[in-house]
């Protein structure tokens, strides 16, 4: 079965997580970012995710995060909160904790490292899901987790009732819109450059990095395909490609270009960009916004 239902919205931005000088939290800049993400065309924010730099905060923040954001948004915007680890207790305890405080929804990784068996990502992935009353996005990232979420392991996930979405970062279009096919999952592309094709056969929008500089420009590529002109959304998705090339695929993480972008500093591990990539950032978006296509 088909569904064009999007419980989170369809252009949700994956956030960062504004710290201050001295690599503190910043609640008032995760206010501040929220509420300028929303009023530009964000449907929904993910929180806590890879791009929030969840390997380096700690609980305490993730959840004080949820809560300035929730401030700055109000209810209407849906919150998806990060609580994927390699332990599936830990996961469980930041389910919990999410929920308390003020998260829609869960994104959840297959534990990482360990690389399971697809049994165990399963069980793990379900668990989660009866932990609390909040709907679960499980998130397929096998470059990062070591382990890939298989389309029948998808396929019995689906029946979980509390288990409706997938941000998609597999890179098997065949496999996503197989799912799709079959199953009410609403898939979120989680890689811009499969924004519009994932979009085109059944998902549900995007998860996006980009949409923290350019929100706008991303949204207006699923607006002009939901007006019917097909060739403006390519045109306006190609628009979007060389910035999303060269913060995504240049050899820096995503975190770290956005926070180039941005003005905001990064935690160790993660190093800041160089001048130099930083003027090609800066460029790159400047171009972005003077073709008409307002990031």
């Amino acid at each position: 079965m088909t569904t064009t239902a999007r419980p989170f919205g369809r252009a949700l931005c994956a956030m960062t997580t504004p710290f201050t000088a001295g690599l503190d939290l910043d609640p008032d800049g995760a206010r501040a970012l929220a509420a300028r993400l929303v009023e530009r065309g964000c449907d929904g924010l993910v929180l806590n995710g890879t791009t929030g730099e969840s390997p380096t905060t700690s609980d305490a923040e993730k959840a004080a995060l949820v809560r300035a954001v929730r401030e700055a948004v109000g209810p209407g915007v849906p919150l998806v909160a990060g609580v994927g680890t390699a332990d599936t207790r830990h996961t469980v305890e930041l389910a919990r904790q999410a929920e308390a405080a003020g998260a829609d929804g869960l994104l959840v990784t297959a534990p990482y490292y360990s690389r399971p068996p697809q049994a165990a990502v399963e069980a793990h992935l379900l668990r989660v899901a009866d932990a609390t009353e909040l709907p679960v996005m499980v998130y397929d990232i096998p470059g990062r987790t070591g382990v890939r979420i298989e389309p029948e392991t998808m396929l019995r996930l689906a029946e979980h009732p509390r288990v409706v979405a997938v941000k998609d970062c597999a890179y098997d279009l065949l496999g996503s819109a197989k799912v799709i096919a079959r199953t009410s999952l609403a898939y979120y592309s989680g890689c811009e450059e499969l924004n519009l094709p994932l979009y085109a056969v059944g998902g549900a929008g995007y998860v996006s990095t980009v949409a923290n500089v350019a929100p706008a420009a991303m949204r207006a590529v699923l607006d002009a395909f939901d007006a019917g002109d097909t060739a403006g959304a390519a045109r306006l998705n190609g628009l979007t490609l060389p910035l999303a090339e060269l913060m995504m695929s240049s050899g820096l993480p995503g975190t770290v270009t956005v926070k180039a972008l941005l003005g905001q500093p990064v935690r160790e591990p993660l190093q800041p960009a160089d001048r130099e990539a930083v003027d090609g950032l800066r460029a790159a978006l400047a171009e972005l916004e003077g073709a008409g296509n307002p990031a």
